[in-house]
């Protein structure tokens, strides 16, 4: 089963952007696989402003983030796995989504559907 994290991701940000307000991600930086300015990392994670005026090329993937935006003036191509990505919200209001690391696998597999394992005995009365 696909995880549900990149489609709540795309949703609000579509949502904070449709009321005038700025997207901000939380990110791991400690993630390996993620390409970040380190010089705006702190405590291990940092903050990313992804309103559309402040990046160019952004692309919200079911496994990655991507786009490209202008640090201390220098050009980065920025990425990040969907799973390094701790919260979405609003600057203004703070109002978003924190997600939770420990469900961050998406490849569960739902629950199994139980069969009877027995016929049900049916009687019909006249």
């Amino acid at each position: 089963m696909t995880s549900l994290k990149p489609y709540l991701i795309r949703s609000i940000y579509e949502w904070i952007i449709d009321n005038n307000l700025t997207p901000h991600l939380l990110v791991d930086a400690q993630d390996t696989r993620a390409i970040l300015p380190t010089e705006f990392i702190e405590d291990g994670k940092i903050v990313l402003n992804i309103r559309p005026e402040a990046i160019q090329g952004l692309s919200l993937g079911n496994d990655e983030i991507e786009f490209n935006a202008r640090f201390s003036g220098k050009p980065m191509h920025i990425a990040t796995p969907i799973t390094a990505v701790l919260a979405i919200y609003a600057k203004e209001n703070g109002k978003g989504m924190i997600f939770d690391q420990e469900d961050n696998d998406g490849d569960d597999e739902p629950p199994p559907v139980k069969k009877p394992t027995a016929k049900p005995n049916l009687r019909i009365v006249k």
